[in-house]
């Protein structure tokens, strides 16, 4: 089958930093689906991995999000049958999804929305279970809960804090504070439905106060090592904080004074281990995919860039490298 991968962790720019191969189709495990890829999406996660870790042998396939089509099952599937349209994140200890077959525990697969195409329905796995988990498993919310607090997130415009917003907005009583900084993503993130946005280039101080806001939990998505002088000012006693991204240090001794909860959220964390309760994320996939269709939940899809191939998906890598990008870039699968 065809693939895309690396052989050299380093920058995207190198004239091979990505390369085009043929390789095995994947062996099945006893609760694995064999999926024909249909669309993928690309996180930070996959240009982490790219610079950062070197392959052990030979090309790395990479790529985190996907649908498509199942075209085999293993021996002990039960969820899932040989046709059925599904979307998920996968396993980052496994080969990635940018391939023209993929094999994916069903544990941690939903059915993909009807109302998308599959490279739009890719936009959405990694980022929904993020901010799903960090909802209901980090912060501890309910469904419904929150009328009266409010929730500060950091990094509102990329792909994480765009379906955060939404779900913050339609599944809880929170109010919501999301910041941006360029006229686009303050845009973007109205659109999204955020209460107030706020700039992270400027004092977060001065900008609560402003709107006399006082938040209880908070989700920082990028820049947690600069903004948290900051979060443990203005948070509640208390309250919570949230996480994503990987500051190198973190003074986690100025929470004691106010009694206040940190939590990191990393999605891979239930497939990695194996936990027992691995097969929420399928669970939450599956309401996610009834609220697209239902209209709950709309696209955070900004950019289709064609059919997987080494310049599109390098393109793809330059954009979320940017720092810059709104929202969540989508390719096609393979040209046949």
């Amino acid at each position: 089958m065809k693939a895309i991968g690396y052989s050299q962790a380093g920058s995207i720019s190198a004239h091979d930093a990505l390369v085009r191969f043929e390789t095995e189709t994947p062996q099945l495990r006893p609760r694995d689906l064999l999926v024909e890829v249909h669309g993928i999406s690309v996180n930070p996660v996959d240009v982490k991995v790219r610079a950062h870790m070197a392959p052990e042998n030979g090309n790395k396939i990479i790529g985190y999000d996907a649908a498509g089509v199942v075209r085999a099952v293993g021996s002990e599937v039960s969820n899932f049958k040989v046709g059925d349209d599904v979307f998920y994140a996968g396993d980052i200890t496994r080969p990635g999804t940018n391939a023209e077959l993929h094999a994916v525990d069903e544990r941690i697969v939903g059915m993909k929305p009807k109302s998308l195409d599959f490279a739009e329905a890719a936009g959405f796995p990694l980022t929904s279970i993020t901010a799903w988990e960090i909802l209901f498993d980090s912060l501890a919310l309910k469904e419904g809960s929150g009328e009266g607090e409010s929730l500060l997130i950091i990094g509102g415009a990329g792909g994480v804090g765009s379906i955060l917003v939404q779900l913050a907005k339609k599944l809880t009583g929170l109010t919501v504070i999301a910041t941006a900084s360029r006229p686009d993503t303050v845009e973007w993130v109205e659109k999204m439905g955020a209460d107030h946005v706020i700039n992270h280039r400027k004092s977060l101080i001065d900008q609560m106060n402003a709107l006399e806001l006082e938040p209880r939990y908070v989700a920082s998505l990028n820049g947690t090592e600069g903004h948290f002088p900051a979060i443990v000012k203005l948070i509640k006693p208390r309250g919570h904080i949230a996480l994503i991204d990987d500051p190198e240090t973190l003074d986690i001794g100025t929470i004691k004074p106010k009694a206040l909860s940190l939590s990191w959220e990393f999605m891979f964390a239930r497939s990695m281990f194996q936990t027992d309760d691995i097969d929420q994320q399928s669970r939450l996939l599956n309401r996610i995919s009834g609220l697209i269709d239902d209209g709950t939940l709309t696209s955070t899809v900004t950019n289709n860039l064609g059919k997987l191939s080494v310049e599109t998906l390098t393109e793809a890598h330059i954009q979320q490298e940017s720092g810059r990008a709104i929202g969540k870039n989508v390719l096609d699968g393979f040209s046949s």
